[in-house]
């Protein structure tokens, strides 16, 4: 037995366990087509899509190829594969609201398998990042659902957004999805209020599948307005909101007020080694804006200077958390760790093989955003292997990008029969060819 063969994931976080939850919870969803007239259940046609997510196929043509591949449908529980146009037609139909339930399910295997605990940022409460991103865009094709836009020239854009709900830490470099939603037409005529209406619905759907997870949510510069502020107080969520003092003059003029008269806390750190001089100010009861009487905020300043000591970063939020000289530089970084779905997210699910930006399929009703919506959950199942599964770290090391991983992991379904992970992953760990017998493990 090699040193490989002693590594064991977590039972219930396995991506065989993974895979059989999403197997149960696909076949919990209505079927919208009438049983005598299917021969592809939905649940398969699920199961075979995040498949094709899960092994980042490029194209639903080249993941068409694979309807007979027995190792596919042994590692996914499928028992039969449409064809790519039966693909669309049958998952189009799919309301992908239905699709959250799967977040909501692995979440709770990863609290029940203290997976969280690490995820903790203050006081028992987790960083929540939100944001929006594009992932369609076309002057050609489009859908009902698809937003509209007047562009120069009298062309007419069709795309489509989401916000996203991501768990992040600022010493993880895994993020953990755990509800997304999509913006639709009917959200607004401008990105503010599109975003911002899409947003509080995601929260009601983070609040009704998980009413006592206590989170600080942190956002860009655009959500630290009046209604939205509200809906975190009114939703229970404490928050952490970028301001940027073009859209915030009233509280950046009130602020340099409260630092001329002396009243500004601060914080300052000499230059050591490589890190920068800096200053962080805070001050603990500003109005928000002149249009928010009543909404009272705690604003903080963090400055990094150069070697001249010119400000070279600046940074600013408002909360409703204690600020104190002890936690005021944890704090800035859970501002800061915002950026971790831009970039280990969207950035990831974009440019590192998962085709986020890819058409794999339009539709006439909700394709677009089911396929979206299984790409993120692959991309989730992923982050959990990362976390909890040696052997899928241990066979992803191997390689030197994820895309690189990615091929070798599709090339071993056309090398092997393959009848659990385990199996797979030690395949790619030991580095076994084609012409070599493959060991079989039982992880149950």
């Amino acid at each position: 037995m090699t040193k490989s063969n002693s590594i064991e994931p977590r039972k219930y976080l396995s991506i065989d366990s993974m895979v059989q939850g999403l197997r149960e919870r696909f076949e919990a969803i209505p079927d919208p087509r009438r049983s005598a007239s299917t021969y592809h259940s939905l649940a398969d046609s699920l199961m075979a899509a995040f498949a094709m997510f899960s092994l980042k196929d490029p194209s639903l043509l080249a993941f068409d190829l694979r309807r007979q591949d027995q190792s596919l449908m042994n590692l996914y529980r499928i028992k039969s594969i449409p064809s790519d146009t039966q693909h669309r037609e049958i998952l189009d139909q799919v309301d992908p609201k239905q699709l959250n339930e799967c977040f909501a399910d692995i979440f709770y295997e990863l609290q029940r398998g203290g997976v969280l605990k690490d995820f903790v940022f203050h006081d028992g409460q987790y960083l929540l990042a939100i944001d929006g991103t594009g992932y369609f865009s076309s002057t050609t094709i489009r859908c009902p659902q698809c937003l509209v836009k007047e562009r120069k020239k009298g062309k007419t854009e069709y795309s489509h957004q989401l916000v996203v709900a991501v768990l992040v830490h600022p010493d993880r470099k895994e993020v953990i999805p755990i509800a997304l939603e999509p913006i639709v037409q009917q959200d607004g005529d401008n990105k503010n209020d599109c975003e911002r209406n899409a947003v509080r619905r995601l929260l009601k759907t983070i609040r009704q599948m998980h009413p006592k997870l206590k989170c600080i949510v942190v956002e860009d510069g655009l959500s630290s307005n009046g209604p939205h502020i509200q809906d975190l107080i009114a939703m229970n969520f404490e928050f952490l909101l970028g301001a940027k003092p073009g859209d915030h003059t009233f509280l950046f003029d009130n602020f340099m007020k409260m630092d001329e008269l002396g009243q500004v806390k601060n914080l300052s750190a000499e230059v050591n080694g490589s890190s920068p001089a800096t200053q962080t100010q805070w001050h603990e009861h500003l109005q928000l804006n002149s249009s928010h009487p009543d909404i009272a905020v705690k604003f903080i300043q963090h400055m990094e200077f150069d070697d001249q000591l010119d400000v070279r970063q600046r940074y600013s939020w408002v909360t409703q958390l204690e600020v104190t000289p002890e936690n005021v530089l944890k704090l800035v970084r859970g501002g800061r760790a915002r950026w971790k779905i831009e970039n280990e997210t969207f950035n990831t699910l974009k440019n590192q093989g998962y085709h986020l930006e890819h058409n794999f399929g339009h539709g006439q009703q909700n394709l677009s955003t089911v396929f979206a919506t299984l790409t993120i959950l692959a991309f989730l199942v992923d982050q959990v292997q990362q976390i909890c599964c040696p052997l899928f770290a241990k066979a992803m090391g191997k390689f030197n990008t994820r895309c690189a991983y990615w091929d070798h992991l599709r090339a071993c379904f056309q090398s092997f029969r393959l009848i659990t992970w385990i199996g797979l992953y030690e395949a790619i760990i030991d580095g076994m060819t084609r012409g070599q017998p493959l060991r079989h493990f039982n992880s149950s």
